[in-house]
């Protein structure tokens, strides 16, 4: 018998570098996506009232979804995301499109790079996720000790309505 160690495989969730961006499934109801974005090595550079307007600008020229609630953290951003147009367009070309646009209007160029080349997404399947994600989310900058509640943080807003609101 051989006197060698056998190899434990990693079950796949942890062998993988990137997060796989399954399609959206069309279901019945609406479709809406949470997502985390992230700036390179997680630097603080978000959190600010230039680079809040320059997100919200970003978004609104990105066509392709519909950005409803978010949360700009210092260094990662948490929002809610619908199709803008049927058939549903790629998640993954959206998001590099706004991030993109971000990063040629950044006003602080020694900042650069920006962003993390991926991010997360995870599908919504009820109100109650909806729900009960926006609310972990707005709870954000109290958790970090950036705010004494979630209406105190400046760095938050809606873009647009979308379905499932509580």
């Amino acid at each position: 018998m051989d006197n060698e160690t056998p190899k434990i495989r990693k079950p796949y969730t942890q062998r993988r570098k990137r997060p796989p961006h399954l399609l959206p499934l069309e279901t019945s109801g609406p479709v809406v996506i949470f997502i985390t974005v992230c700036t390179n090595q997680r630097r603080p550079l978000l959190a600010r009232p230039a680079i809040h307007e320059l997100l919200r600008a970003a978004w609104d020229s990105a066509k392709l979804w519909t950005v409803g609630r978010y949360v700009v953290m210092p260094d990662h951003i948490h929002l809610f995301a619908s199709p803008a147009v049927f058939p549903m367009e790629s998640l993954v070309t959206w998001v590099r499109y706004w991030k993109s646009h971000a990063s040629r209007n950044w006003p602080f160029p020694v900042e650069r790079p920006v962003w993390q080349t991926d991010f997360w997404d995870t599908q919504l399947r009820r109100a109650e996720s909806y729900s009960a994600k926006w609310e972990y989310v707005r709870n954000n900058p109290v958790r970090a000790g950036l705010a004494d509640r979630p209406d105190a943080w400046l760095f938050q807003g809606e873009m647009a309505k979308l379905p499932w609101y509580a």
